[in-house]
């Protein structure tokens, strides 16, 4: 094992200052290669998960503010409000995940779905199996569904 890998896995965040301080000064040939790019690799899955994450919370309250309508409360208003410039801030700084969208929305969908059951536990079958959604009204400040 070499000593950068040690290093690695002894003390992250003093591995982290020296190989910014390598990259700054332009010495490549000494760089852990295998570990930066783990590193890269996993915050490239966090903002993909990020996403997710938002979304499932907005779906969570889209659902509940259509199907669920007589416990609306200012909560639930903004919770949607707050999930949308979260995501238009994610999307601010890595504008390349909007092209991602449609992809995540079918697994946020699934997750918030899972919260909306739990948060109101009413008949199971109260919301829809996909997502009742277009990514345009998921976005949309100005939409907030009514029951149909």
């Amino acid at each position: 094992m070499s000593p950068l890998t040690i290093e690695y896995e002894q003390d992250y965040d003093a591995w982290l200052v020296y190989h910014i301080e390598l990259l700054r000064q332009g010495r490549l040939s000494e760089i852990d290669i295998d570990n930066v790019a783990q590193e890269l690799d996993g915050l490239s899955k966090a903002q993909r998960q990020q996403l997710v994450n938002r979304l499932a919370v907005l779906l969570m309250h889209l659902l509940k503010w259509k199907y669920v309508s007589l416990r609306r409360s200012n909560s639930w208003l903004y919770t949607i409000k707050e999930q949308r410039e979260r995501i238009r801030l994610l999307f601010k700084d890595s504008p390349s995940l909007k092209y991602q969208l449609e992809d995540k929305i079918t697994d946020a969908y699934r997750l918030g779905k899972l919260k909306a059951i739990k948060e109101a536990p009413q008949d199971q079958n109260l919301f829809p199996m996909s997502c009742p959604f277009s990514s345009e009204q998921i976005l949309d400040d100005e939409f907030y569904p009514d029951k149909t």
